[in-house]
């Protein structure tokens, strides 16, 4: 029986973006022995909540350039008009789980990607629709709709928001991993709450080294089987979704070894090259995907 986690996550958060990696890596060494959920934070109901904080397009671009730089995923360093709201993006999110639940990572996946690396004014259904459009399968449409008006979907959305703003006395808040959003002690993304074979609950919050994440696992069910990643076609080819260089060098590492970048940058742009993978152009950098 695969392991549950509650991955509470934001589509507009630059460290669960970033986190990216680990959570690759993750799913690469525990293949269908983890079953992924997600709850979605919704940061921001509107853009001028982060315009009250001080934060503009062009300070948001300064900063996923410093995220970019520590953490390896691309992102545009072009400055967007304004701060996003991430609400309309997280909406989608639940629409998907609610209407086409098998695409619900997806289009959680091209949304971060959509955010970090392009200046679409993801707040806006002319600019989500286009990019939902880009997953296979999904009725994007429908998707953008039922985010916008399905009574089903607010509720749904109203539910998560709820989950995520629950953390006080949790072992996330003894980590001061945690956030406040007025009174409520919020989790920060990714948080990952687990659900042991025994029932026992696990969590590891907010913005972790994958060692922490592996520990929880380990602990929530030590029985689950490990898959070691050997090459970067391996990676490619068991992915869902193209991955970054940073991405694929992390599924290679051995435990407790920083992911050779360079290395693997030079594999994938000789795969490439060759014919045997695709590069997708994104940001500062690129993904990659098998052909």
């Amino acid at each position: 029986m695969p392991l549950e986690i509650l991955r509470i996550t934001d589509s507009g958060c630059p460290f669960a973006y970033s986190a990216e990696p680990a959570l690759s890596t993750l799913r690469h060494r525990y293949g269908t022995g983890l079953d992924w959920k997600l709850g979605m934070i919704g940061l921001a109901e509107n853009h001028e909540i982060y315009v009250e904080k001080g934060f503009t397009g062009t300070l948001m671009a300064t900063h996923a350039a410093s995220f970019s730089r520590k953490f390896g995923m691309p992102v545009t360093t072009a400055a967007k008009p304004r701060p996003l709201a991430t609400w309309p993006a997280c909406s989608a999110v639940v629409a998907t789980r609610l209407h086409q639940p098998d695409l619900e990572a997806q289009v959680h996946r091209a949304l971060q990607v959509a955010w970090f690396t392009t200046t679409a004014l993801l707040d806006q259904n002319e600019a989500l629709l286009p990019v939902l459009s880009e997953v296979a399968g999904l009725d994007a449409k429908e998707i953008v709709q039922a985010a916008t008006n399905d009574s089903a979907v607010a509720d749904a959305f109203a539910a998560d928001r709820a989950t995520a703003r629950s953390a006080k006395g949790s072992p996330t808040e003894a980590q001061n991993k945690h956030a406040m959003d007025g009174d409520l002690s919020r989790y920060t993304a990714p948080s990952l709450l687990m659900t042991g074979p025994d029932g026992r609950t696990l969590e590891a919050g907010g913005f972790q080294p994958v060692e922490a994440y592996d520990v929880i696992i380990a602990n929530a069910d030590p029985s689950l089987p490990r898959h070691t990643t050997e090459t970067a076609v391996e990676a490619l080819e068991a992915s869902p979704w193209p991955l970054a260089v940073v991405e694929v060098a992390s599924i290679l590492a051995p435990p407790l070894t920083p992911p050779d970048i360079e290395a693997t940058e030079v594999t994938l742009i000789e795969l490439a090259a060759a014919g045997d993978a695709e590069r997708i152009a994104a940001g500062n950098g690129a993904f990659y995907s098998i052909r």
